[in-house]
């Protein structure tokens, strides 16, 4: 077993896969191998149908498309087979968004200045937690008003906008940042982990008396979602999330109740 997971690793590597996803190929191909040797089926389509029938049962079907996609690549590049499968079939559930009160209730419920800046960005660039915890001085281009992420999901590069109402707050905190490189220094020196603006959220959203379910990906959701409801282009959200694909983008037409809202009942008419 340990054979193969090196083999998958040396092939993950070269592809250039970022550790992250090495990480998370390792380990559902674990599992799987474990699952495997146990059954005393060898390694073939049958015993992966079999090992995805059980996950189904316990897991949601998007969690168990990732495992069987990173079958099929440790089957085709390590074990040279082809497996024929297809993806289950995915539960479609609209994913939960801030109104615009409920994100100023959220930032007037946080009194530390670090924590309540990391909010306003999240909320204001559309950020992914990872991102956030990996930015550096270098990446904010105040002159140009701009923030480059670098090698976010996907290994992409993206161009977002500072928040006009950011700016100056911003270039203030770099100043007194006594790090050259991390932008949001930890209290012990180093960078964030993204538990801890997990925990961030949590306690705020539950301090802000938020009934809903808030974790940092909301405030993505929330930053889109009102983006198109002020009637911004699809597709400039999309550059502005860094999407490949405009459909991914498109899920925030099915969020915004904007259109909904605008509807006059015929009830109105009596």
């Amino acid at each position: 077993m340990n054979g193969l997971l090196l083999k998958l690793k040396r092939e993950l590597e070269i592809r250039n896969f970022s550790r992250k996803s090495v990480k998370s190929y390792m380990f559902h191909v674990k599992a799987f191998l474990k699952y495997a040797r146990t059954s005393g089926k060898g390694l073939n389509e049958e015993v992966v149908k079999d090992y995805i029938q059980g996950l189904l049962v316990r897991k949601n079907p998007s969690s168990v498309a990732l495992s069987l996609s990173t079958l099929r690549f440790f089957f085709e590049n390590v074990l040279h087979q082809k497996i024929y499968i297809e993806n289950p079939k995915r539960n479609k559930p609209i994913p939960e968004v801030l109104t615009v009160d409920e994100i100023k209730r959220l930032i007037d419920a946080i009194d530390n200045v670090k924590h309540k800046l990391i909010i306003r960005l999240m909320y204001g660039c559309g950020l992914r937690v990872g991102e956030v915890v990996s930015l550096q001085k270098q990446d904010f281009l105040f002159d140009e008003g701009l923030i480059h992420i670098k090698m976010a999901k996907g290994r992409k590069d993206r161009m977002v906008k500072i928040p006009q109402s950011l700016h100056h707050e911003l270039i203030i905190f770099s100043e007194l940042n006594p790090n050259d490189k991390i932008f949001f220094v930890s209290d012990r020196g180093g960078k964030l982990t993204t538990s801890t603006i997990q925990a961030i959220v949590k306690n705020t959203s539950s301090r802000a008396k938020i009934e809903k379910n808030v974790h940092p990906h909301t405030l993505r959701h929330s930053f889109a979602t009102h983006l198109l409801e002020n009637g911004t282009d699809i597709r400039i959200i999309q550059k502005l999330l860094g999407h490949s694909d405009i459909k991914t983008t498109q899920i925030y037409l099915s969020i915004s109740n904007q259109s909904i809202k605008n509807i006059k009942s015929p009830l109105d008419n009596l």
